[in-house]
């Protein structure tokens, strides 16, 4: 990894993930930063990321390094963290069940892939499924259970979650902007994960199963 992407891009790029992720536009735009259980949230999704060999945090912090590369490394590491939960809180809805379900969601989902221990080819496909599925859950799916009338795809799901109480799940309708800085903000983060220095993939052993070797006939 080269020194302006440790010093300059991947800092740039995870601070913009937490700026981004951190606006709440509407009447008034305010700057929200993450719930102390978001910080939670993210500092396990940098976990798995270390864990699956996406991340190799001795390639940032080492002995090894002088002491400017190490705070360098340290930068990097802690805009992870933060970009983390920041983008983990902006896919959460803001109140009711389904930011408590949502919370839930994301703890018992990161714990779970830290026990399958993926590699880094996974945890990408993975991470990209898992983020867009909560991305579209909140603002397709809520949305339109929270949006005022009665449009076609609000009925049929009120079809489907017939006998739920629908109060229960009605948020906040957001401002039409905030699923687009959200939407930027995930890939953004998604970007920066895939950037940052990673272990080398172990070559495979494949196992050779010798085949017994057939009795020679002597020829008569």
């Amino acid at each position: 990894m080269t020194a302006v992407r440790e010093a300059l891009v991947l800092p740039a790029l995870f601070l913009t993930v937490l700026l981004l992720g951190a606006l709440r536009i509407g009447d008034t735009t305010v700057l929200e930063p993450p719930s102390p259980f978001a910080l939670v949230l993210g500092a396990l999704l940098l976990r798995v990321v270390v864990q699956s060999g996406t991340l190799a945090p001795e390639r940032l912090l080492s002995s090894s390094r002088s002491g400017l590369e190490n705070v360098n490394g340290g930068v990097a590491l802690a805009t992870v963290w933060a970009a983390a939960a920041q983008t983990i809180a902006v896919l959460v809805p803001e109140s009711g069940v389904p930011h408590v379900a949502f919370n839930v969601f994301f703890f018992v989902l990161l714990l779970n892939t830290a026990a399958a221990a993926p590699d880094r080819a996974q945890l990408l496909r993975s991470l990209g499924v898992t983020l867009g599925a909560a991305f579209t859950l909140k603002f397709v799916v809520l949305h339109q259970l929270s949006a005022p009338g009665s449009g076609l795809l609000k009925r049929a799901l009120q079809a489907i979650l017939d006998g739920v109480t629908l109060g229960a799940l009605i948020q906040e309708v957001p401002h039409p902007a905030m699923a687009y800085t959200a939407l930027f903000t995930v890939v953004l983060f998604l970007i920066g994960v895939v950037l940052l220095p990673h272990r080398e993939a172990r070559p495979r052993r494949d196992l050779v199963h010798a085949t017994p070797e057939r009795p020679r006939q002597d020829p008569d």
